[in-house]
């Protein structure tokens, strides 16, 4: 698939507005951001959009799958593309998260989706992203799901770590830098104690940026750690 363009969003299920109830004016900017990533995405002219997120394994899915936030506290279905009935209930949170953007932007584009394993390697998840790229396939452009460190403050969900905000901050720069070889050199080890949902995803990002070749440029529009954990929006384009 020749890869146009790519934005990392993060996926919390509080990015819904029906799901953070009175307190989603908290997280208005997050939406802000994610929603002009999106824009910024699709203005790259793809022919299809392909998300990116974690999962308990890598999984490739169908065009007809969705996924749901009942287990969140909200009973509706969230379609990654088509309509039917040889579709399941398949996407994890992730990738539920970027159809939900996705069908927020009102495109109508293809959509693909795959997950690829939280534990993957980082040797697996580059050579997975180098997997996604193909010559004979229609331009394609990146929609990577990921959240940072769980780990910023005391009521975090992985409590206090004084070790997340430097992880964060090199994820940060590695973002707004297109820097494949940072987001590749990420510890898988660091990152699973920092409670880091993003690791895996980036570095597939990284593997089919690298394999994509040529000059890209990054811009971080979104660094912050609402609720302790940290959220990264970006974009990624060709220069």
């Amino acid at each position: 698939m020749p890869l146009v363009a790519a934005a990392v969003c993060p996926h919390p299920p509080l990015i819904v507005p029906e799901l953070a109830g009175a307190a989603a004016p908290e997280l208005d900017d997050l939406r802000a951001a994610a929603d002009a990533a999106v824009a910024r995405l699709l203005a790259a002219e793809p022919e299809a959009i392909l998300l990116v997120g974690g999962g308990p394994e890598t999984v490739r899915f169908n065009a007809a799958d969705w996924g749901s936030l009942r287990g969140f506290g909200l009973d509706r279905p969230v379609r990654l593309w088509k309509t039917s009935c040889s579709g399941g209930d398949r996407l994890p949170l992730s990738l539920t998260v970027g159809a939900w953007l996705l069908n927020r932007s009102g495109t109508a584009l293809p959509r693909l989706a795959r997950s690829v394993a939280h534990d993957a390697t980082p040797a697996e998840c580059a050579a997975f992203g180098a997997s996604l790229i193909a010559d004979d396939d229609p331009r394609v452009a990146l929609l990577v799901l990921g959240d940072g460190s769980a780990c910023r403050g005391v009521t975090a969900p992985g409590y206090d770590d004084p070790r997340a905000p430097a992880y964060d901050e090199g994820v940060a720069v590695a973002l707004a830098g297109a820097d494949t070889a940072a987001l590749r050199d990420l510890d898988p080890v660091l990152s699973a104690q920092l409670r880091v949902a993003g690791r895996a995803p980036w570095q597939v990002l990284a593997g089919a940026v690298e394999a994509a070749g040529g000059d890209w440029r990054g811009e971080l529009g979104y660094h912050r750690a609402p609720y302790g954990v940290a959220y990264f929006v970006a974009n990624w384009e060709r220069v």
